[in-house]
């Protein structure tokens, strides 16, 4: 019967409110494990959350900086080719420049070897005209005495005699060239 008398006991209590010594058990382990929790696992709960919110935001900063570091290579990078692009325009220009002078100085020195050839031409045409006219005078004076001697009949070996006759005979030539000569260019004049 005693345990009909515990039985009818314990239904008479609240099933939902539980008993006193469990209850102060239950609180204590609570309390236990709540200790436990508050200094060990906690603080190692927060420290590996602060350092992986630290990783998290040191990769993001590192993330931004290098960033920033590619933007400032590549604007780097932008303004160097451009500095390129100038110096290359310029030394373009440069080398035009120097060619154009090379060609004109070039130009200029093909027209003085011209000129200098030219000139040399015309002196050794000049010489040549001389020594042409100097021998056909020497020619002409002596066939000319040589028939002026088979005309009259006599010798004319006298040198002086011949040089004589033979230079008026080739001015009074001359004088008829000159006025044939300047007839023509006054009737070419008008």
């Amino acid at each position: 019967m005693n345990a009909l008398v515990q039985v009818a006991a314990e239904e008479s209590e609240n099933p939902l409110v539980p008993p006193i010594p469990e209850l102060v058990i239950g609180l204590i382990a609570f309390a236990i494990v709540f200790f436990f929790l508050a200094k060990k696992l906690l603080p190692n709960i927060n420290r590996v959350l602060d350092e992986r919110r630290e990783a998290i935001e040191g990769g993001m900063e590192k993330a931004e900086a290098t960033q920033a570091e590619a933007q400032q290579v590549l604007e780097d990078y932008r303004a160097q080719l451009a500095d390129a692009r100038h110096e290359a325009a310029r030394l373009r220009q440069e080398a035009q420049e120097q060619g154009a002078a090379l060609i004109a100085e070039m130009r200029a020195e093909g027209q003085r070897q011209r000129e200098e050839i030219i000139a040399a031409g015309h002196a050794q045409i000049e010489a040549d005209r001389k020594q042409a006219a100097q021998t056909l005078r020497q020619d002409v004076g002596r066939l000319a005495t040589d028939l002026a001697g088979r005309i009259v009949g006599e010798s004319l070996e006298d040198v002086a005699r011949q040089s004589r006759t033979i230079d008026r005979f080739l001015d009074e030539l001359d004088d008829k060239a000159s006025r044939t000569n300047d007839g023509s260019k006054a009737e070419a004049g008008r």
